[in-house]
């Protein structure tokens, strides 16, 4: 039935009837899908903006669905396609499947079409559904399954939960799902990470330990995606970098801020990605020599802000590349001689070669000697040599 243009609904009346959630979903649904009237305060806006979205694709409640996978060309291509984001997930989702093996739920991570990427290992709490739905290759997209928590957030970039009855399909009312969404450097949701239950309502806050470990996610993937920029962490404490509470950015050879974590979003008041011409200066009061020799340094400082606020900084040169010997520590490490030139190097990578060739100099041109200097092999200086045409 299409929902027509409706006076407001009469109040709800004051029954102990009404009290419960599973009672106001199933007034929601009788009023919206049989009467054609906007149950208002009854279910979410997003729920039931999901419910509009349905009925206008010509689906009915009533119909049965099944979580068939997509093909198997198609899941191939998507697992390539988001290699990243699978490994930056891996470790996080293995962590969480840890944490509520004893709620009986399941974990997913979908890829923003909706299909199942990682999901964690079967529980003795699974139904039909579960089974069939929490499998790698299954579309679980608003446009396959109906209203669901996964459909939903990526619509909002919000963290969403759907419960029981509030599923468009009557036959997923068993079904009760959070999800919160994985962005990557530019701010562009790539992934849903979503928690179902089919033993019954959750018995925590499902949609907080899907945002932490969403976030978890997410900073992996910025990390890895850091590569030829220097990333900065940063927060009041420096007991909170490497959890979800860190705040990190990137900085390019320029000096410019090219991206925010959620976090150091909020703690500046700023967008994910800034404008052109953002200058690492102006944000965190340091220049990118000054920041350069924080990453020589090693080590998190406390630093305060042009806002005055005083937070613990640390910065490190490409950190997350999976070739790790592009830039390693104990390059990072070296101090650079007295006699440097002041100016910026024009991009992070001849910062990197500038540092290598002050260690031959000193070296007076002897590899060997070199490369102990710096802490790594021969064969890596050897390497970049070539690449820079000196051997």
């Amino acid at each position: 039935m299409s929902v027509m243009q409706q006076p407001p609904p009469a109040p709800l009346p004051s029954n102990p009837f009404y009290a419960t959630r599973q009672d106001r979903v199933a007034l929601a649904r009788e009023r919206y899908f049989e009467r054609g009237e906007r149950p208002s305060g009854l279910v979410s806006e997003p729920v039931l903006q999901s419910w509009t979205r349905c009925l206008g694709a010509s689906r009915s409640p009533d119909e049965k669905i099944s979580f068939d996978p997509v093909s198997k060309i198609r899941t191939a291509t998507l697992l390539t396609h988001n290699r990243a984001l699978i490994e930056a997930a891996r470790d996080p989702i293995a962590e969480l499947e840890t944490v509520i093996a004893g709620s009986q739920a399941r974990a997913m991570l979908t890829c923003s079409e909706g299909v199942v990427l990682i999901a964690s290992r079967p529980t003795p709490g699974d139904g039909p559904l579960l089974l069939t739905a929490a499998r790698v290759g299954v579309n679980i997209a608003e446009d396959a399954v109906g209203t669901g928590a996964p459909g939903v957030a990526v619509r909002t970039g919000e963290v969403c939960h759907v419960r029981g009855g509030e599923h468009f399909f009557r036959c997923l009312a068993s079904l009760h799902c959070a999800a919160a969404p994985v962005r990557d450097a530019s701010g562009r949701t790539v992934a849903m990470l979503d928690l179902s239950s089919e033993a019954g309502p959750f018995r925590f806050d499902a949609g907080a330990m899907a945002h932490m470990y969403a976030t978890c996610i997410e900073n992996r993937l910025l990390v890895g995606a850091a590569r030829m920029h220097l990333l900065l962490r940063f927060q009041s404490s420096r007991s909170m970098f490497g959890t979800p509470l860190e705040g990190l950015a990137a900085v390019d050879g320029e000096g410019t801020v090219r991206w925010f974590n959620g976090v150091g979003a909020q703690l500046f008041d700023c967008p994910r990605r800034p404008a052109e011409g953002l200058a690492a200066e102006e944000v965190f009061g340091l220049g990118l020599n000054q920041l350069l020799e924080l990453a020589h340094h090693g080590q998190a400082r406390p630093q305060m802000l042009p806002t005055g606020l005083t937070l613990w900084m640390e910065a490190r040169l490409d950190e997350a590349s999976s070739q790790v010997e592009e830039v390693p520590p104990a390059i990072e490490a070296l101090p650079p001689p007295a006699d440097a030139p002041s100016e910026a190097p024009s991009s992070l990578g001849e910062a990197s070669r500038e540092l290598i060739e002050q260690a031959l100099a000193r070296c007076q041109g002897n590899i060997s000697q070199a490369a102990r200097m710096l802490g790594v092999s021969r064969g890596l200086l050897y390497r970049r040599l070539r690449e820079w045409g000196r051997a």
